[in-house]
């Protein structure tokens, strides 16, 4: 899977989660220009490792701050 499909469905579980349209997701958008608190946080990096069938190491998790965070994340775990 290249980093497009896998920005495709990142912003299809972004838009999902926090119930925002998805035209308004970029790979330079950040959780807090989502207005996403901690739980939300929460919930989509565990809705991502679902649907990509990893596991993100808590130093990694803390590190995701956009959806370029979480791309990066998702190649280095797989």
């Amino acid at each position: 899977m290249d980093r497009t499909e896998m920005f495709n469905k990142v912003a299809e579980i972004a838009s999902d989660v926090l119930g925002i349209d998805i035209d308004e997701i970029t790979e330079e958008t950040t959780f807090d220009d989502l207005d996403a608190d901690s739980l939300d946080r929460l919930q989509l990096v565990t809705a991502i490792e679902d649907e990509f069938d990893i596991e993100m190491d808590e130093e990694r998790l803390l590190t995701i701050a956009s959806v370029s965070d979480a791309l990066d994340a998702i190649e280095a775990a797989q």
